[in-house]
């Protein structure tokens, strides 16, 4: 879903610094690589669903293939009420479905032996969990547009996509590929991901069938019913000739038509910095919503209201956000880090929430310059609250603080400043997504592959920004004609270079948490960070006089 920048503090779900969360049995069921998951590796998903606006409810079956990766004869599906897993089978034999909660265990009819390859069919039906804020509480939304037709969305990030359809819901293991096939009633058309293979229509119903070619996360998958009318081109890119496809409600064409006139620059700067939109097989798309929007595969949803901005406000309060579609951008950038590079564990989510938010500075840089996104980044800094570490407790489907966004955004941000070579930089964001193409990741594979990439050992950096609540402050004094300085406020093992303004010119200083010192050949005492770090300072003559600089 989208954890939107400018919504931080409404999220429902968010955790104070004081709360201890209580985990569950089913919190373990949904967060764990369960032994009824581990055994097999999901290969591709064919569903098959019926969407009926007039009653809210879904039906339909879900194939699930598989090849077998150890012995093992039960699997685990999730789906959570009040949808029904109302039956299972293998080869047309009935299996017996043992419930727990939200997981289902299916005993195969057979043990299953290491190579194999098979599948199971799962029949599903129900009325949906509704959303009742869409995107950040998962569900379907049965609305309506203008004209009075059904406007029917799926949004199910953090909540699952087994919300409303059976699936293995863990983020480590994706299909390789996967079909849908969606009918709905007519005059209403469905959208959803990949490309459009067939469709037909019988009775007063549309069938379509969508076809996805790539590795595809479970709440990336996305229906969107309505009313839509189609527009498309072609963008000229790095693999290719790139489809581009547009599906809006009839009465907002003439605006997209328009608007979505920021898509071939985002893919021009974001192919520049992260490499080639890595779903050319899929096409791009833009669909039309009745929320803020959302990074579903291939099938990026837009409902910013044809505005610049998020709803018409700048998220880094400087002005330069309103140079770009919050939305375009933001959720566009989230092809390459969510679709392409998903964490394993929503613990990790900064991995996908992060560096999209960093994504909007890196949009600016290409088009409107350094300075311009640099004064970006230092603006989402209010955004921040600093209130509890951003990665998360694993194994439990519980991601960490939502500072993931802005301050996953400015630890890179800061990096960048470390690394101090923009064009490394931008081929570290270029390799990720070539040397972790279509995979899932742990953080700890982010964070080793940026620091072996710069020559950097970065290890304390990331433990600060991402497993500590906690600012760094560099401490200084001056003392017979030298500079003292030190971090405090973080980890013992900290130690990030950082630029300053050493009176008036720019210096580096080495600084760990011991106290150092640096001869100064002037008679000046004024040190000014660099406001790209993201750190905080204390000058500790101007503290007191006499300061205790032992602290």
């Amino acid at each position: 879903m989208k954890f939107l920048l400018p919504c931080l503090f409404l999220f429902t779900l968010s955790l104070s610094a004081q709360e201890t969360p209580a985990f569950t049995r089913q919190d373990t069921l949904r967060g764990s690589i369960t032994p009824q998951r581990s055994w097999w590796d999901l290969t591709f998903y064919d569903l098959h669903l019926t969407v009926n606006p007039a009653d809210s409810s879904i039906a339909g079956y879900n194939v699930v293939r598989y090849k077998t990766l150890k012995p093992g004869q039960e699997l685990q599906i999730d789906l959570q009420p009040p949808m029904v897993l109302t039956r299972a089978g293998q080869d047309e034999v009935p299996l017996t479905v043992r419930r727990e909660g939200n997981a289902h265990f299916i005993q195969l009819k057979n043990p299953a032996k290491t190579g194999q390859s098979g599948e199971i069919r799962v029949w599903f039906e129900g009325k949906p969990q509704v959303s009742k804020r869409p995107p950040w509480s998962g569900g379907i939304t049965w609305a309506k547009d203008d004209n009075g037709l059904p406007w029917v969305v799926s949004t199910c990030q953090g909540d699952g996509a087994s919300l409303w359809w059976p699936c293995k819901d863990h983020a480590y293991d994706e299909p390789d590929s996967m079909r849908m096939t969606v009918t709905v009633p007519e005059p209403l058309r469905n959208i959803s991901n990949g490309r459009q293979i067939s469709e037909s229509s019988a009775d007063g119903w549309h069938t379509s069938v969508w076809a996805v070619r790539n590795p595809i996360n479970n709440y990336g998958v996305n229906i969107n019913i309505g009313d839509y009318v189609h527009f498309g081109e072609k963008y000229a890119g790095e693999k290719g000739e790139l489809d581009c496809d547009y599906y809006v409600l009839r009465d907002h064409l003439k605006m997209a038509r328009t608007h979505f006139r920021e898509v071939p620059r985002m893919l021009e700067a974001f192919e520049y910095w992260f490499g080639p939109y890595p779903f050319y097989e899929d096409s791009f798309k833009l669909v039309d919503v009745p929320y803020p929007g959302m990074e579903h595969q291939s099938s990026v949803t837009y409902g910013n209201d044809y505005k610049n901005g998020y709803k018409g406000k700048d998220v880094s309060g400087t002005g330069w956000g309103f140079n770009f579609d919050f939305i375009i951008i933001h959720e566009s950038g989230h092809e390459w880090f969510a679709n392409n590079i998903t964490a394993v564990d929503v613990a990790d989510l900064w991995i996908q929430e992060g560096f999209t938010a960093y994504s909007e500075n890196l949009f600016l840089d290409y088009f409107y310059g350094k300075k311009a996104a640099c004064e970006y980044a230092i603006g989402t800094r209010k955004n921040i609250l600093n209130d509890r570490p951003v990665i998360g407790p694993y194994n439990v489907n519980r991601s960490g603080s939502h500072d993931m966004y802005s301050k996953g955004a400015n630890l890179l941000h800061t990096l960048r400043m470390v690394v101090d070579d923009d064009e490394l930089w931008r081929q570290i964001l270029r390799g990720l997504n070539r040397d972790f193409y279509h995979r899932t990741v742990t953080s700890a594979q982010v964070e080793a592959y940026i620091a072996e990439k710069s020559g950097r050992q970065l290890g304390p950096v990331f433990d600060q920004y991402l497993r500590e609540k906690n600012i760094p402050e560099l401490k200084y004094y001056w003392k017979n004609g030298a500079l003292h300085y030190r971090w405090s406020n973080c980890l013992p093992t900290f130690n990030m270079p950082v630029r300053v303004s050493l009176n008036g010119q720019d210096t580096w200083l080495q600084a760990s948490t011991a106290w150092q010192e640096l001869a100064v050949k002037d008679k000046g005492r004024e040190l000014i960070p660099d406001p790209n770090f993201y750190v905080t300072a204390q000058d500790l003559d101007a503290l007191q006089s006499g300061a205790d600089v032992s602290r």
